[in-house]
Order: C-alpha cells, then sequence, then structure tokens
C-alpha cells in the first residue's frame, strides 16, 4: 500500500528550503566574477533578463510539475506520461553526481574555517592548498592516495547529511533551513559589512558596478547570464519537482516562485559587493589594478581569500565568517540535491524513509569517499562539476521542455494547474518561454558547450581524464535511468495522476495568496 506522503508544515518552510537549495557555492564564488567578466553593472540587464524569461520560467515549471503529480522526478513524469519516467532517473542520476562532489567543497570549506584562525596556510596559500592539504600529485591522472585531512571532514559532513534527511521532510530539511538559512544571511551580512569598511573596498565596488555596455552586444556574456541563472536557481534537475510535492493541496506555487527567485538573486548581489569589496582591499594592498586579482570558483574561496585574511588585520575573523557561510550555503544545498535521490528510492522501492536515507547515503558516501579525497581528487572533481553542470543539467532541462510542451502538449495543463492555486497568473507569455525560448536558449548553451569540449577537451586535463569522468559519466546516467525506468514499481503505488484540484482549489482561497 502506498505510503502517506510528507507534506510541508507551511509555505514558508517551503520558501526557505528551497531558498537553502538555490544559495549555494556559486552565489558566492561564481556570480561575482561571471558580473564582472560579464560588464558590470550592465550584466545585471541580461541577468534580470534571463531570470524573468527563463529562470522563473523553468521553477514554475518544475513547481506544477511536482505538485500536481505528488512525486518525486521518476513518480512525476510517469504519472505525466509512462516513457517520460528514464527523464525522473536521469535528474537523480545527475543530482546523484552532483551530491558526490558538491560534499567535498563543503568538507574543504569546514577545514578552512579552522585553518582560518591560526592562518595555517602562512606565506603560500596557494601551495598550502594543492600540496600541504590534498595533497595533489601534478603527474598522475587518477590514483588512490588517500588525504586523512580530507577523508575525515568529508566523512562528517555526510553523516550530518544522512542524520538531518532521516528525520524527515518536516523535522530534518524544514527545521535545519529554518536555522541555517536565517544563521547564514546574518554572518554573510555581517561578512559584506566587515569589507566594506577597508581599505580599497571603494576600487573594488567600482570595478563590480561600473558597466561596460558594449559588452552585452557579447553573446557569451548572454550565456553566461542564462547559465547562471539555471546553475544558482536549481532548476531543471529534479530538486524543485521534490520539493514542490511535498507542498500541501492548496499552495500559492508562483508567489512562492517570485519569492525564491528573487531572494536568490538578492543573495548573489549581496555576495558580489561583499567579494569585490575584499578584492579590493587586496588590489590597493598588491598595489595591482582590481581585475589582476579577480578570481571565482576553487581559487577565490581557497587561495585569493586566504591570501587577504593574511594580509589585513583582524583576518581571522574575516576568514571564520566567509569560510562558514561558504559551508551553510553549501550544506542546504547538498540536503536538497540528495533528498532527490531518498526520494526516488522511497517511491520505487517502495521502502520507508529511515532505510531510504541509509542506501542513499551510504553509496553516496562511499562514492564520495572513494573517488574525491585522493591526491588526484582535485582534478576528478573539477571534470565532474564542468560536465554535470554544463552538459547534464542542461541537456535533461531541454529534454524535458521539449517533451513537455512539443512531444506531449501538456503545457496548457500545468498552467491550469498554477493558475488554480497561485496568485500570479501565468497565460500565453509562460507558454512562449517554457516552450520556444528557454529551450532555445538551451539549444545554444549546450551547442557552445560540446563545440568547445570536443574541440579543445577540459582546462589542458588529460583526455582519459575527461572521457572517463566527463563523457562517460554523462552516458552512464542517461543509460541507467532507461534500465531503471523499466523496472517495476511497488504493488499499490499509484501510478495515474491524482484527480486535478484546479477545480476544486478555484473554490477556495490558496495557502498565502493574501500574504
Amino acid at each position: 500500500m502506498e505510503q502517506k506522503r510528507e507534506v510541508w508544515s507551511g509555505r514558508t518552510v517551503f520558501i526557505l528550503a528551497a531558498i537553502g537549495s538555490a544559495v549555494g557555492l556559486g552565489n558566492i564564488w561564481r556570480f561575482p566574477y561571471v558580473a564582472y567578466e560579464g560588464g558590470g553593472g550592465a550584466f545585471i540587464v541580461p541577468y534580470l533578463i534571463a531570470l524573468l524569461t527563463a529562470g522563473l520560467t523553468l521553477l514554475f515549471v518544475d513547481y506544477a510539475i511536482g505538485h500536481r503529480f505528488r512525486g518525486s522526478p521518476p513518480l512525476a513524469f510517469r504519472r505525466l506520461s509512462r516513457p517520460t519516467e528514464a527523464i525522473g532517473w536521469w535528474q537523480v542520476g545527475i543530482c546523484f553526481v552532483i551530491a558526490v562532489y558538491y560534499a567535498v567543497i563543503i568538507a574543504w570549506a569546514l577545514r578552512y574555517t579552522f585553518f582560518s584562525i591560526s592562518e595555517s596556510w602562512g606565506d603560500d596559500p596557494a601551495g598550502f592548498f594543492a600540496s600541504d592539504f590534498l595533497q595533489q600529485d601534478s603527474e598522475a591522472t587518477f590514483a588512490f592516495d588517500y588525504v586523512p585531512a580530507v577523508v575525515w571532514p568529508l566523512a562528517l559532513v555526510w553523516l550530518a547529511t544522512i542524520v538531518i534527511l532521516a528525520l524527515g521532510v518536516q523535522k530534518g530539511i524544514g527545521g535545519s533551513a529554518i536555522v541555517f538559512i536565517p544563521v547564514l544571511v546574518v554572518l554573510f551580512a555581517v561578512f559584506v559589512v566587515r569589507a566594506l569598511f577597508l581599505d580599497g573596498a571603494a576600487e573594488g565596488l567600482d570595478a563590480f558596478f561600473t558597466p561596460n555596455w558594449s559588452a552585452l552586444t557579447d553573446s557569451g556574456v548572454w550565456i553566461a547570464a542564462y547559465g547562471q541563472i539555471f546553475f544558482s536557481l536549481s532548476v531543471g534537475f529534479g530538486i524543485m519537482i521534490t520539493y514542490a510535492s511535498y507542498l500541501k493541496r492548496r499552495t500559492n506555487l508562483t508567489g512562492s516562485g517570485l519569492v525564491v527567485g528573487f531572494s536568490n538573486s538578492s543573495f548573489e548581489i549581496l555576495a558580489g559587493i561583499g567579494v569585490f569589496a575584499v578584492l579590493g582591499y587586496m588590489a590597493q594592498a598588491s598595489g595591482v589594478a582590481v581585475g589582476e586579482v579577480v578570481e571565482s570558483g576553487i581559487g577565490l574561496a581557497f587561495i585569493a581569500f586566504p591570501t587577504i585574511i593574511s594580509t589585513m588585520p583582524g583576518g581571522p575573523v574575516l576568514g571564520v565568517l566567509f569560510f562558514v557561510s561558504l559551508m551553510l550555503a553549501g550544506f542546504t544545498s547538498l540536503i536538497s540535491i540528495v533528498q532527490v535521490c531518498v526520494a526516488a528510492v522511497q517511491e520505487k522501492a517502495g521502502i520507508g524513509r529511515v532505510p531510504a536515507v541509509l542506501i542513499v547515503g551510504v553509496l553516496s558516501a562511499a562514492t564520495s569517499l572513494v573517488l574525491f579525497p585522493t591526491s588526484t581528487g582535485l582534478n576528478t572533481l573539477d571534470v565532474v562539476d564542468n560536465f554535470a553542470n554544463n552538459i547534464g543539467i542542461v541537456t535533461v532541462a531541454l529534454v524535458t521542455l521539449v517533451v513537455i510542451t512539443w512531444g506531449l502538449r501538456r503545457l496548457p495543463e500545468l498552467e491550469a494547474h498554477l493558475n488554480a492555486v497561485s496568485s500570479f497568473k501565468v497565460g500565453m507569455v509562460w507558454r512562449f518561454l517554457a516552450g520556444v525560448l528557454t529551450p532555445a536558449v538551451l539549444i545554444w548553451m549546450l551547442a557552445d558547450q560540446v563545440v568547445e569540449r570536443v574541440r579543445e577537451g577540459y582546462g589542458g586535463l588529460p583526455d582519459s581524464l575527461v572521457v572517463g569522468f566527463g563523457w562517460a559519466v554523462q552516458i552512464a546516467i542517461v543509460v541507467l535511468a532507461l534500465a531503471v525506468s523499466f523496472l517495476p514499481w511497488p504493488r499499490g503505488t499509484a501510478l495515474t495522476p491524482p484527480p486535478d484540484l484546479a477545480p476544486d482549489a478555484l473554490a477556495a482561497p490558496t495557502e498565502g495568496a493574501t500574504r
């Protein structure tokens, strides 16, 4: 018999959990760099256009599928149309791959929180990170030489993830979001305020916000803007479908989506202010232009920031604020990513939450601990991350929209569902954005990435590493998704869509519609 589905206690908890998923590592270490490279203040134009035309559009699609069909991605797509179950498993596979390396970066941030107190990196943060901490072997393609300094914090991250997920949707995920998101916002706000009072902060902000309008004629800037929105909003690969499936039957979907979308973007801009204020200080202290010290990703977090911390008064305090914020942002996202896998296994196997959490958690932790805390883990992580985000997520999002819009022609049904329970109504414009504009942008992004990878490889890394952990992993996800979709569902699982609540919902106010 099908188990009773868990639900969020209210719309606020769902919004906080969704914000926790959306606000992740990319908001802090990716957006500032992308914005700077994309024209500074002028980048806000394509960024907002991308948010309004594609980010929120795809977010509403995910909400509608999850809430209408009441299931994890495989079950929701199976109820949408039997042949599309594989799309749901494709999304689950991508989440699994992202989870196993994403936890590693959180483990690094955990260690660097303590490194900041004593400035353990000394006079050479780059050498400390690669050689002393990660013990990377630049000559090896792939090895199993394990680094204990990474193994134990990674194990702690997975233990905390498993415990929170085992507590359930409301007590675990919702409860952690209620605590972690306000703490994250407060800590990062303190970090930004401290950064604004550094010498050189004004020069950093000037570099960040000064518009370069000519950049708007560069197609690469527009690709970067749409890419940032897709990656940071957690859309297109099952998270928001899963989270929306736990909402009560009458919940304001589009209103919630607007809050989540604009909250995510607000945090990104706040991150840009804080990061560039600190980079301005670093540039002034080094006697160079801000553009010469701009970094993104791992280089920004684990090399540039430690360098800054070592040169400024009160640096350890700023370091602790930064790395705790990075850790919390990553952890709330990791919880949402793993939950997609847990929900799918729970429903397909017909088992309880705790057994599903243990199966997924142990398998994810084992994979993570085997592949990444090694002397070649950094390059492996880099390849897996790039292909999962730029190839995997983009492709599955594109396939999802094309199938729903042009294959099944179900957008009108999803539109009716959204409008029946929401305060902000969607219509023909939304259908055009979901069915035409967003797929076109995704095709553009995917073609750009595939051509570049085929021609140039990735990051100068060995072809065996790029093929094995890049192309092969993405192909394997699709093959396994097709295979699992043929396995039977447990007896008693409702595989037909639940009754559409649209006519019923019109007769009563939606939760949060008037808030």
